[in-house]
């Protein structure tokens, strides 16, 4: 943690020497300064603002660092300082320009850090005035019966999460809701533990007055890409029955796009090898097993990443769209140790 940050901790306001050196510090990385809008001329004020918003979340980002990451909040400041603040901020300002809530959309794949993302954009959102809905694409999940059904019609959906497994009309009708301003709202939600893990509807949960949602998922605003590319795509597609399930679920994708449509802004969480998912997903199946609760098999798990790697494989369709400026807004990269690496808007001219 910076010796600057720790001062904002202790002091009222930053001393001259210190408010120099985080303004230095927050100019230092281009790509990023750009991203969040910092400039030589309101860096000051970038910096008092938020030294002020730092101190008046921090009660409630202690809490959740303690009771939910199970961690020290001292190890996650500068997280906080350099990227959950600034965010909150931009997200903040987006929804003041807008007439109506904000939906902002988090795409990032297992193990990127898509659900503490959120909850600490949540906290940080709720100190600025703003009532904050989090969303998951696993909530539009279809229901049990329907998923049944569904996977008669097709047996290769053995597992829910590819495209065609949700509810898109479910899905626009809450956000046209929530942008049209309806008083009160009824937003479904999903238990995965429900019969045996298969997972089912559970009570939905009424919202009042949302200024800005945060919909996450794994391909959240991911769009179908050239049937071409699955003659020479990656592993694990690689038989002829891989190609034709790759390119069935890229058909699919077209019945989300006016799901996307309704997205005001799109951040995504990037690994830098998209293979950290697959030991992400093993590491949290260990402590999971350590915790004394159930959990998958090395190989299970292998299996389970290479069914979603078939459907919608990270390298032809998550890695073109973060290239494209016209499609995304924020792109956060993410290492394999969970570290966050450069953040940009657009890579281009800077």
């Amino acid at each position: 943690m910076s010796w600057w940050l720790g001062e904002i901790l202790v002091k009222d306001g930053l001393g001259k020497t210190s408010q120099q050196q985080a303004k230095e510090a927050a100019l230092a990385d281009r790509l990023r300064a750009k991203a969040f809008g910092i400039t030589p001329e309101n860096a000051d004020e970038v910096i008092e603002k938020r030294s002020h918003l730092l101190k008046s979340v921090l009660p409630a980002f202690s809490q959740f660092c303690q009771t939910t990451l199970q961690i020290e909040p001292k190890e996650m400041l500068q997280v906080l300082w350099d990227l959950w603040l600034p965010l909150g901020i931009k997200i903040g300002s987006q929804r003041q320009q807008l007439e109506r809530p904000l939906i902002q959309g988090i795409l990032g794949g297992q193990g990127t850090g898509k659900t503490t993302m959120s909850k600490v954009l949540s906290l940080i959102l709720n100190q600025l005035g703003y009532r904050t809905l989090s969303l998951s694409l696993d909530d539009l999940y279809k229901t049990y019966s329907d998923r049944l059904v569904l996977t008669q019609q097709d047996p290769r959906l053995i597992w829910r999460g590819p495209p065609g497994t949700h509810d898109v009309d479910l899905g626009l009708t809450v956000l046209d809701q929530i942008r049209q301003l309806q008083s009160s709202v009824m937003v479904p939600r999903f238990d995965k533990s429900a019969y045996g893990g298969a997972g089912d509807r559970t009570t939905p949960e009424m919202v009042t007055n949302v200024d800005i949602v945060l919909f996450e998922g794994w391909f959240v605003g991911v769009r179908p890409i050239n049937a071409d590319i699955f003659d020479t795509a990656p592993p694990p597609i690689v038989t002829d029955e891989d190609k034709a399930f790759a390119r069935d679920m890229n058909l699919r994708l077209h019945d989300y796009l006016p799901l996307w449509e309704r997205l005001d802004s799109l951040i995504v969480l990037y690994p830098t090898d998209y293979r950290c998912s697959l030991e992400w997903r093993k590491q949290a199946e260990q402590q999971m097993i350590a915790a004394g609760k159930s959990g998958m098999s090395n190989a299970e798990i292998e299996q389970f990443v290479n069914y979603f790697w078939r459907s919608l494989h990270p390298e032809l369709f998550i890695k073109p769209l973060v290239k494209d400026a016209t499609a995304v807004d924020l792109v956060i990269e993410i290492h394999a140790d969970h570290s966050f690496g450069e953040v940009y808007c657009d890579r281009t001219n800077s």
